[in-house]
C-alpha cells in the first residue's frame, strides 16, 4: 500500500490498497498507459483495489498528472458513481462507451474533452511527470455531478465526501514508450 497520499493538505484519510498489472507505485508507466503520440496505446491500465471501508457507498477514479505545465496539471481520466460493490477494472476500461465499465459509472471529459482515458504524453524538457491513479471511496452512493463538468469540480465533490482513499502513483518521461 502506498505512503504518499497527494490529498493530504486537504486533510488525511485512510488509506487502502490500489494495484495493478502493468503499473507498481512508483515505477514506470507501461508502454500501452502512454498517449498514441507518445508511441503508447491510450490504453487504460486494469486496476484492483481492496481494504476500504465497509460503509463505502461508491467509488470515484481519477487520474492526474500535477507536473503538467499548464499551471493546473493534467487529468487523464475521471470517472463516479462507481457501485459499491466493484473492486476492479480491467484493462481497457477507459475507451469511450466502455462495455467494460460497471452500470451506472459515469465518465467526464479528460483535459482534451474526450470521455475517455488518454495516455502519458510529457513534453520534452519537462521531466519526470508522476501520474496519480486515485480510487476514493465515498460515503455517498450518488454524486450530483455534471457529467460534462470538468474532473476540477469532481474532485471538489469527491472531497466532500470521501470517507478513504487507494492511491498508485507511476511516472513517465518525454519520448515515451520509445524512452
Amino acid at each position: 500500500m502506498t505512503t504518499i497520499d497527494p490529498f493530504a493538505r486537504f486533510g488525511e484519510v485512510p488509506q487502502f490498497s490500489l494495484t495493478s498489472s502493468v503499473m507498481t507505485d512508483g515505477g514506470p508507466l507501461a508502454a500501452a498507459q502512454y498517449g498514441t503520440g507518445a508511441g503508447g496505446a491510450n490504453v487504460s491500465p486494469d486496476l484492483q483495489w481492496s481494504g476500504f471501508p465497509a460503509e463505502t457507498q461508491s467509488f470515484a477514479l481519477t487520474v492526474y498528472d500535477p507536473d503538467a505545465p499548464t499551471g493546473s496539471g493534467y487529468w487523464h481520466w475521471a470517472l463516479f458513481d462507481i457501485p459499491a460493490h466493484v473492486d476492479s477494472l480491467p484493462t481497457g476500461a477507459g475507451v469511450e462507451n466502455s462495455p467494460l465499465l460497471p452500470a451506472g459509472a459515469i465518465v467526464m471529459p479528460n483535459e482534451a474533452r474526450q470521455p475517455s482515458f488518454i495516455g502519458a504524453g510529457p513534453p520534452p524538457g519537462t521531466g519526470t511527470h508522476r501520474y496519480q491513479f486515485v480510487v476514493h471511496a465515498l460515503s455517498v452512493a450518488s454524486l450530483d455531478v455534471d457529467p460534462q463538468a470538468t474532473p476540477a469540480v469532481l474532485g471538489f465533490t469527491v472531497h466532500f465526501n470521501t470517507l478513504a482513499r487507494g492511491v498508485l502513483e507511476a511516472t513517465g518521461v518525454a519520448g515515451g514508450a520509445a524512452a
